[in-house]
């Protein structure tokens, strides 16, 4: 009788308790109040894991506030090959779109990190995993020439999951090259890029220009890699060394020059673009005007 009345105790408990105040880590398995996850950025308050956020999330967490002015947002994917697999893709777009308010998983703009100016473009993983099709890698591509045209820093954040995007075969492949040419010749101009990889940073994307930054820096145990360890397992038939492929495995080996916790990235980037010497003017956006 004694459990009975415990067990009825812990449902009625359970069952009056508000609904989307607690979550779990997805690292540590902790069980979390949601709203001290969001006041820290969307980390986890026990083991500082760093859960996802969106672009516009991004946007306010490092930008100036009202500075950020968003290029190319016309710019919307097509379905050239009329794919039809598990998914259509025309309606996984459209479906997408509505669900994210997006045309595509990246943002380009030109804006301000504590009054530097800079062009600075971000992925969104609620997009097809951030993956990179013909317009993600257009908008990256044309934040790179920006950025050599005006002389300005290019930052870029990267959260891919999902690389190249397959539902557009070639034209998402080629995308690898072309913004790997453009972050090339932003590179013969001079320019800076700077490379911000979150969790997870894969495939495509991770094997163009996501590594190419003149400075790169990780987010705390991001994974980042071309493919997951889990198939390198399964492919070499070797156990991987511990913590492989993530953010503090990558900089023990030199692939990574930094890693910032979320609450510190924008005094980090701050502090890089004082680095960087200054830029012509442009009749672009106020950001861009003389000083």
């Amino acid at each position: 009788m004694a459990w009975d009345g415990l067990k009825k105790f812990v449902f009625r408990r359970k069952r009056d308790l508000p609904e989307g105040l607690w979550m779990r880590c997805d690292d540590c398995g902790a069980l979390i109040y949601k709203k001290v996850v969001e006041e820290r950025n969307n980390t986890c308050p026990e083991c500082n894991y760093h859960f996802p956020m969106t672009a516009p999330e991004r946007i306010q967490l490092l930008l100036d506030p009202g500075s950020f002015h968003e290029l190319w947002e016309d710019l919307t994917p097509v379905d050239p090959l009329g794919f039809v697999g598990v998914n259509v893709y025309r309606d996984r777009l459209a479906e997408t779109q509505i669900q994210t308010g997006l045309r595509d998983a990246a943002i380009v703009g030109v804006g301000t990190i504590q009054s530097k100016p800079l062009v600075f473009g971000v992925t969104d993983s609620r997009f097809i995993m951030g993956s990179m099709g013909s317009v993600v890698g257009e908008k990256i591509a044309r934040g790179a020439e920006l950025a050599a045209q005006e002389k300005l820093p290019y930052v870029v954040i990267s959260g891919s999951g999902g690389g190249a995007r397959m539902y557009e075969g070639c034209l998402s492949l080629m995308q690898m090259a072309k913004t790997s040419a453009a972050i090339a010749r932003l590179h013969d101009a001079g320019g800076v890029f700077v490379s911000v990889l979150t969790h997870p940073t894969m495939a495509g994307v991770m094997a163009s220009f996501a590594a190419l930054g003149h400075i790169v820096i990780a987010e705390p145990k991001a994974l980042i890699g071309f493919t997951g360890p889990r198939v390198i397992e399964q492919t070499i038939k070797q156990e991987l060394p511990k913590g492989f492929q993530r953010a503090e495995f990558m900089l023990d080996h030199g692939f990574v020059d930094l890693i910032v916790a979320r609450q510190e990235l924008r005094e980090t980037l701050a502090r890089i673009l004082g680095y960087i010497p200054g830029r012509v003017a442009s009749g672009i956006h106020p950001a861009l005007s003389p000083a």
